[in-house]
């Protein structure tokens, strides 16, 4: 077992569509190695969830609230919980 597995949902709102944000958070889940998903939203937020080991997990958080230099994030909101089955990959929803 690779360790203890958990997961974040975060909710990123400002800047944040139309500027590479869910390209950006692909990438950063990618080099992480979690798996999950994003997504823009209707009221112009990304949403995304990701699960992997949680030392990942924060490095993930804290790339989410700064975001790429094309968006400007201001106001992200976590949820933590266990997952109830690992993802397969990490991928782009909406």
């Amino acid at each position: 077992m690779l360790g203890f597995m958990r997961a974040v949902r975060i909710v990123v709102s400002g800047r944040v569509q139309g500027v590479g944000y869910r390209g950006f958070v692909l990438h950063q889940a990618r080099e992480l190695g979690l798996g999950g998903w994003v997504r823009n939203c209707p009221d112009g937020s990304v949403e995304a969830e990701a699960v992997g080991p949680e030392s990942a997990l924060r490095q993930f958080v804290t790339a989410l609230r700064a975001g790429p230099s094309s968006a400007r994030v201001t106001e992200a909101s976590e949820q933590w919980f266990d997952p109830p089955e690992p993802p397969r990959g990490f991928h782009i929803t909406g």
